[in-house]
């Protein structure tokens, strides 16, 4: 399927999405070439598969456990922006410099 320049910025101006002129110049291109794979994938036999409505894992695959020697507390302190003598001071609201 071939899209066009003037739809690609057709339905990027009804999502909401602004795309630059160097962009619209190579959507078309990648996006039909999205849309023709996926029409590859409609393709393929999928009889007898049972739809998957989500995946999961039964059990990740976990690291071990274990004590391992951090940064001190002093060196943690030196690289913040702003500290005192018991930890990291942050601002209180978003805006707060």
């Amino acid at each position: 399927m071939k899209f066009t320049r003037e739809e690609v910025l057709a339905v990027a101006k009804l999502a909401r999405i602004e795309i630059d002129e160097t962009r619209a110049e190579s959507l078309p291109e990648e996006l039909s070439k999205i849309v023709t794979y996926v029409q590859k994938l409609a393709e393929l036999d999928t009889e007898g598969v049972a739809p998957t409505a989500q995946v999961s894992v039964e059990a990740a695959p976990l690291r071990p456990d274990t004590v391992r020697p951090g940064v001190d507390k002093a060196r943690a302190l030196a690289a913040a922006p702003r500290a005192d003598s018991v930890g990291f001071l942050v601002p209180g609201f978003v805006d707060e410099s």
